[in-house]
């Protein structure tokens, strides 16, 4: 799966799916619901029309497979004063559990530390979240603790677990951007 999957801009017929993580749970999944955020979901398609989803506080690349086929999304924003950088990833459920995230990851990973000055990029995901931890971890990514009552979600404060890497740090892919 690794070889089809990569990353570029979110393009208008992505938005529908895109949108579809503010309002829906099956599609968001378990640990990425929230609950209805619909501003959210309008403020995605305000963006878009804007800066493409590529902006100063946050932006958003696809995640496609083969033959462009929408996979999900992986996103990043700045964090701290020294132009490092938060990433994440969502994908609807069919792509989930094949590596796609994994490498999406990898790629984004790469394409910050070829295009930016960053030294550090971190992730961060849920305690129970084990399948996003494996992928961080094959990506590349040192886990380095845990962050107690971090989220507030399905009704209760949640930890989170930090990843980390850095520059230098071995992540393996030297995919591009499409």
């Amino acid at each position: 799966m690794h070889g089809d999957v990569r990353l570029r801009p979110v393009n208008e017929s992505d938005l529908a799916l895109l949108v579809r993580f503010e309002w829906d749970l099956e599609a968001a999944g378990e640990f990425q619901w929230f609950g209805f955020r619909m501003n959210r979901a309008r403020e995605l398609e305000r963006r878009w029309r804007e800066d493409g989803l590529i902006g100063d506080e946050s932006s958003f690349l696809a995640v496609v497979v083969g033959d462009d086929t929408f996979a999900g999304v992986v996103d990043w924003r700045p964090t701290g004063r020294f132009g490092n950088y938060e990433i994440g990833v969502v994908l609807i459920p069919e792509h989930r559990r094949r590596g796609v995230g994994t490498e999406a990851q990898r790629q984004l990973v790469d394409h910050l530390f070829a295009t930016t000055p960053a030294h550090r990029v971190q992730a961060g995901t849920e305690i129970d979240n084990i399948a996003e931890q494996k992928a961080l971890e094959k990506a590349g990514f040192t886990r380095e603790g845990v962050n107690r009552g971090l989220y507030f979600r399905a009704g209760q404060w949640r930890d989170s677990v930090m990843y980390g890497l850095l520059r230098g740090d071995e992540h393996g892919s030297d995919s591009a951007i499409a």
